[in-house]
């Protein structure tokens, strides 16, 4: 596990670099959860992608996935996205990448 965020800098989505490998982390109804940043389909950011209850849209070609589980919401688009498991010790959040 390393330590990835702070629990108060996610007000909004963050994106972290971390092992050469871009996440993103959601803070939602008092929990994180932790996605790979970077949709399948052509690369756009899923941390800059609209947020609708667990649902992340990604901002380039609306491929959606549910940031719980890193499953695709919208077939036949999509597939998934690797999900990592979150601890959050205090103010400290800690990613298993």
């Amino acid at each position: 596990m390393q330590k990835l965020a702070k629990l108060s800098e996610l007000k909004t989505p963050k994106r972290v670099s971390v092992n050469g490998k871009d996440v993103a982390l959601f803070l939602i109804d008092g929990k994180v959860y932790c996605i790979d940043n970077t949709c399948p389909h052509a690369g756009g950011p899923l941390c800059d992608g609209e947020l609708e209850q667990t649902t992340v849209t990604c901002p380039w070609h609306r491929w959606s996935f549910d940031v719980r589980t890193g499953d695709g919401v919208n077939p036949p688009y999509g597939g998934s996205v690797p999900s990592y498991k979150v601890e959050v010790k205090g103010d400290d959040v800690y990613v298993d990448v």
